[in-house]
């Protein structure tokens, strides 16, 4: 690691321990660079705002949750195994970080505001999962041939985003938000068993 990269990873371990302890809102600039023993100005070669290091923070903690999803694809199992987890580990993993600080929450709900993209980003990526494991349960019979997986796997971030960044859109249990994700997985999974094209779920609008 250079020395350009040491300084972005030092501001940035300290800026997750300020705003952990204190929160987003009652973080500066100023304090992340002098906890950094650096000035303000310096500061800023590296992180043009503090909603910057907020969303350089959601990338570093969302790399794990990529990481299981990279070795659930590889791993053993078939794909509705694969799908069932797949939904339940994104859930649970973002469930317990949420609501074991109120801080992280306060993070995900500035970037969710102010850094649409973000989420846009870090959604697109999923897809590449989820396409993959559509693609081994089509090659494996368990799915139905599809015309257009990508689509598929669009309509399922959809119909499950409630799942995915749960305390965002909803004040239920764990327990609860898992029962209710089993329910809309059955659904979709035997849904994934019957032959339907992109145009015929358009067209049921």
């Amino acid at each position: 690691m250079n020395e350009k990269l040491d300084t972005r990873e030092q501001i940035l371990h300290a800026a997750m321990e300020r705003i952990m302890h204190y929160g987003y809102a009652k973080t500066t600039m100023a304090e992340i660079a002098r906890d950094c023993g650096m000035s303000a100005g310096n500061i800023y070669r590296f992180f043009a705002s503090k909603i910057d290091i907020a969303e350089a923070m959601a990338r570093k903690l969302n790399m794990e949750i990529n990481a299981q999803n990279a070795a659930l694809v590889r791993g053993k199992g078939t794909a509705i195994e694969k799908m069932r987890r797949f939904h339940r580990n994104a859930m649970t993993t973002t469930f317990e970080k949420l609501d074991k600080d109120a801080k992280v929450l306060e993070v995900a709900e500035v970037l969710s505001s102010e850094r649409p993209t973000f989420a846009n980003e870090e959604m697109a990526q999923e897809r590449v999962y989820l396409v993959q494991i559509l693609e081994q349960g089509i090659s494996e019979g368990d799915f139905a041939p599809m015309e257009n997986p990508h689509f598929i796997a669009e309509m399922m971030q959809s119909a499950t985003m409630k799942f995915r960044y749960p305390q965002l859109w909803s004040r239920l249990t764990l327990p609860k938000l898992e029962r209710e994700l089993e329910g809309v997985m059955d659904i979709i999974l035997a849904g994934l068993s019957v032959p339907i094209t992109s145009r015929e779920l358009l067209n049921a609008e």
